[in-house]
């Protein structure tokens, strides 16, 4: 037999030998690819249970209330529920659970001088990426989480704003009772925004004192500058008394302190975070970036007004384009696509404001205002109810998602600091801040309103500055500092005890204040005894609109009438047409805008904004016995009568009259209008 050669004899050899390191190395990546299997299949398993856990505890917070609401209790808000579960839990996660991993090492980058937010890691000649999670102290380097399972239920702070919080703010405006709102529009925008400024920089510099006094006694272990101090008074400023709320509903709380104290919250939230932008964008010229410089002042200023009207104009186009849209198109024929449609448009609008640099809340906010005042009318009948009952329900789950994290938060959070001069500082900077903002701003504003604020509304309002969402989601989207950290965890308290305690209290305060419950929506508080007489039309719709009319504020009525003759014929269906409202020679546009549903509608004006709509015989001065009118005549405001007894009126009262949809079949009544206003 021939022998092979030796160098096949040396080719096969090496074959032979080849397989065994392959096969070993093929093994050895087999068995890491099953592990990252497992991994991946228990961090999976980990994600569902921690949204598990949330929607466990959002399903108990709702049959506790429905509990509540079956025995009448009222000493504890849903919201107040779901930070006590939201607490348990927490308490059972830190405390019930092992730790699950303890493969964390730190390694050093001395060559680097700055973190990277995505690092690539070759680890054996494979690279693994990691992201930036944020700085650790160099104390507590030794207890970074090892549980993957309170990892997972911590959130981003970006869920909370881009997720959580649109569907509340928008909520607020889009169910915004317009006609008490308005009413009280002067005093609701001097709370909002003066008084949120007021309290921003009382509660800052009172903190500033106490944060030198931590400084003097020795508890203040990292820095805490004053731009900081005045942070923390922005974000604890934005109030959010949803328990009160919910109890002035329930009960049917006076209708004037149910709008003073919603309007305020609503715009006071919008306020807060405009505030804390321009906060954190005041940076000085020289070389110490927390001292006072006047340019630096004046451009925060410059921030504040340019975010806060850009962020207004971009929602109210937003709802305008959405209005146009609905109107223009048939989209009412496919309710689904309808409701769909606004739902886009309306969340969209907090993430275009956020992309281009302005504050989501405040358009978001003014979106639904916009939504609700135009778009409304052209939905569908299915889509008004299903765009209600949608942003009410998202509402709903969104707000007790974020107090059921609350709890959740006080245990799981692993960078509190917690210090009781600090706590015990802010408790009371809280109360003088609301204090000196209610008090002093409620002897101005009465000065100038013909129904006053009472006393026992101001002790209402004083009491009822609780902290809830919006605080909290401003303390917890930025924690990388200490005193950021110090300021979270204080936030988190406070919301606490106002939630509980404050809320609590809500109904024993009421009947203490002797505050009027079980009133009518539509019921307004008696007339006030003042040398201006209004002379009230017959029946109680005449009566409610002389009311509504005499206490709007004067700039905003004439709005409403502009609003009333030429926005709403444009972007709605609603409101009398173009052709006979616009001039001449602007019949081709008219009739462009103008849709057959205008004239096909019987009832145009059936809603709360007739309220407002103001013609010349509404600018009307009764004094005594004279009546004097817009247009400089006089005369007796005495009731002319026909022969068959029925008073007579202009040919422009009877349009409008028809507009409102208030003509009796058999007595044709309406008050004389008022006046120049007087209030706030």
């Amino acid at each position: 037999m021939t022998r092979p050669p030796p160098l096949l004899l040396l080719s096969l050899l090496l074959l032979l030998r080849i397989p065994g390191p392959c096969s070993g190395e093929r093994s050895s990546s087999a068995l890491e690819e099953i592990a990252t299997e497992k991994e991946a299949e228990e961090s999976h398993r980990q994600d569902s249970v921690s949204l598990l856990t949330f929607i466990l505890l959002l399903t108990l917070t709702i049959l506790t209330i429905w509990l509540f609401k079956h025995r009448r209790v009222r000493f504890l808000h849903e919201t107040g529920l779901a930070m006590i579960y939201g607490l348990i839990v927490g308490v059972i996660l830190r405390y019930g659970i092992p730790p699950t991993s303890g493969h964390d090492k730190p390694l050093s980058c001395s060559q680097e001088d700055r973190a990277y937010t995505t690092l690539l890691v070759n680890i054996s000649g494979k690279f693994f990426e990691y992201t930036l999670k944020g700085e650790i102290s160099p104390g507590k380097i030794h207890n970074v989480e090892q549980n993957d399972m309170l990892r997972k239920v911590t959130f981003d702070p970006e869920v909370f704003f881009n997720i959580l919080l649109p569907p509340i703010i928008f909520h607020a405006g889009y169910s915004l009772k317009k006609r008490h709102f308005f009413r009280n529009l002067g005093s609701i925008l001097v709370y909002a925004f003066l008084g949120t400024a007021v309290s921003c920089f009382i509660i800052g510099n009172l903190m500033y004192g106490v944060v030198k006094l931590m400084k003097l006694v020795g508890q203040l272990s990292d820095t805490f500058y004053y731009t900081d101090c005045l942070l923390f008074g922005a974000i604890i400023s934005a109030t959010d008394p949803v328990t009160v709320l919910a109890i002035f509903n329930e009960l049917h709380a006076d209708v004037d302190l149910y709008a003073l104290l919603f309007g305020e919250s609503v715009l006071n939230d919008a306020v807060a975070i405009v505030l804390s932008s321009s906060i954190v964008a005041y940076q000085p010229t020289g070389g110490n970036i927390h001292a006072f410089d006047a340019a630096a002042f004046f451009k925060s200023v410059g921030v504040f007004l340019g975010i806060f009207s850009g962020s207004f104009m971009m929602g109210v186009v937003t709802g305008v384009v959405t209005a146009l849209v609905t109107k223009f198109t048939k989209l009412h024929c496919f309710p689904l696509l309808e409701t769909a449609l606004f739902f886009l448009m309306s969340w969209s609008t907090f993430l275009l404001a956020e992309a281009c640099g302005f504050t989501g809340v405040v358009s978001v906010l003014f979106c639904g205002i916009t939504q609700a005042h135009y778009t409304y009318n052209n939905l569908s009948v299915e889509s008004r109810s299903r765009t209600k009952q949608l942003f009410e329900v998202l509402h709903f789950l969104a707000e007790n998602f974020i107090f059921s994290y609350m709890g959740l938060a006080l245990f799981t959070f692993q960078k509190h600091i917690f210090s009781p001069i600090f706590i015990i500082g802010a408790f009371i900077a809280v109360f003088v801040g609301r204090a000196a903002h209610i008090y002093p701003l409620s002897f101005f504003l009465n000065l100038g309103r013909r129904h006053k604020i009472s006393w026992n509304f101001q002790h209402m309002l004083m009491f009822s500055g609780l902290r809830g969402a919006m605080a909290f989601a401003l303390a917890i989207r930025d924690t990388a500092t200490y005193s950021h950290q110090m300021m979270f965890s204080t936030t988190l308290l406070i919301v606490f005890f106002t939630v509980w305690i404050i809320g609590g209290g809500t109904t024993p305060m009421l009947s203490w204040l002797n505050i009027r419950v079980g009133v009518d929506p539509d019921q307004d508080p008696p007339p006030t005894n003042d040398s201006f007489q209004v002379l009230q039309g017959e029946g109680p719709d005449a009566e409610r609109r002389n009311r509504t009319k005499q206490e709007s504020v004067w700039i905003f009525r004439l709005w409403y009438s502009f609003d009333h003759n030429y926005l709403k014929p444009i972007l709605t269906h609603s409101g009398p047409p173009l052709v006979t409202t616009l001039p001449s020679w602007c019949g081709l546009i008219a009739r462009c805008l103008t849709t057959p549903q205008v004239y096909e509608n019987q009832e145009q004006l059936r809603d709360e904004d007739s309220d407002f709509i103001l013609n010349d015989s509404d600018l009307t001065l009764t004094y005594g016995d004279t009546t004097i009118t817009a247009n400089g005549s006089s005369g007796s405001h005495a009731a002319v009568t026909s022969l068959d007894g029925r008073k007579t009126k202009s040919s422009s009262e009877e349009a409008l009259e028809r507009d409102l949809g208030t003509e009796a079949p058999e007595v044709m009544s309406r008050g004389t209008r008022l006046v120049f206003p007087l209030d706030a």
